[in-house]
């Protein structure tokens, strides 16, 4: 039997489900769907593909409003849980880097949702974005998230009290960008990593959002919360979440890009 690949190993234990259903899950899950349907709109019966679909959070609810759905997941426990959810979604197991089963110029949105989370190097990101692109059809969009530089930095350096160990193992540059190591399961970026990458596989931005703004840093406070407090966060964030100064020390960002002209 082939031996679990350390994202197969990390995944059969971390339930994706619960936390996007977790106050400060539903942040990201909200604010990302809303912008699934800004670029869906007007797009006469659109295909999406969901590349790296996890146990389907995504791509089962655009499935069930109608859409359809194609997903893709590495992790054979995660594709288990989305079969399980019986919705017309077509899933496949199978990497963001290699998408050889699918035509170019198939689907209308391309979504990356976990992928540049585990991916380490600039050669394997650009590799999943120039898969995403070749499947695109030419006026589609692709949505790519990422975790944040700064907010790995700020969430675990500094408040899980890990800096005078990541400086020991020299985790960061000068100026505090993340170094990838070997054996790392999560890798962040900064804008200007996006922004390389997207120039280097000839991908233009529309626009960048940030999926989930301060959600991840007050999730007690979120969790107090009353429903109708809950509600005017989210349009406090919803009101902000395209802000530049604030997109930095956010969890997630979602860079929403076109094939270039």
């Amino acid at each position: 039997m082939k031996e679990m690949s350390p994202i197969e190993k990390f995944y059969n234990k971390f339930n994706e489900d619960k936390r996007l259903n977790s106050r400060y899950g539903q942040v990201e899950f909200i604010t990302s769907m809303k912008y699934i349907h800004k670029y869906l709109e007007g797009k006469s019966n659109p295909k999406i593909l969901d590349v790296g679909a996890g146990t389907g959070r995504y791509s089962v609810a655009l499935a069930n409003e109608g859409y359809d759905v194609t997903a893709v997941e590495l992790v054979q426990y995660n594709l288990g849980i989305l079969k399980k959810k019986g919705s017309s979604v077509k899933a496949f197991k199978g990497n963001a880097m290699n998408l050889k089963r699918f035509e170019d110029k198939s689907f209308d949105l391309v979504m990356i949702f976990g992928p540049m989370y585990h991916l380490g190097t600039f050669e394997e990101r650009l590799k999943a974005l120039s898969e995403a692109k070749r499947v695109l059809k030419d006026d589609g969009v692709i949505i790519v998230a990422y975790i944040m530089n700064d907010y790995t930095i700020i969430s675990y350096a500094f408040m899980e009290n890990a800096i005078n160990k990541c400086v020991a193992e020299e985790r960061f540059t000068d100026d505090f960008n993340c170094i990838s190591k070997e054996g790392d399961i999560y890798h962040s970026a900064r804008i200007d990593d996006m922004d390389a990458l997207n120039e280097a596989a000839g991908l233009s931005r529309i626009q960048i959002v940030s999926a989930d703004g301060a959600a991840s840093y007050i999730r007690q406070s979120l969790n107090a919360l009353d429903e109708e407090g809950f509600k005017h966060f989210i349009e406090n964030h919803l009101a902000t979440c395209e802000r530049m100064d604030l997109m930095g020390a956010a969890a997630h960002t979602i860079d929403i890009l076109k094939k270039c002209d």
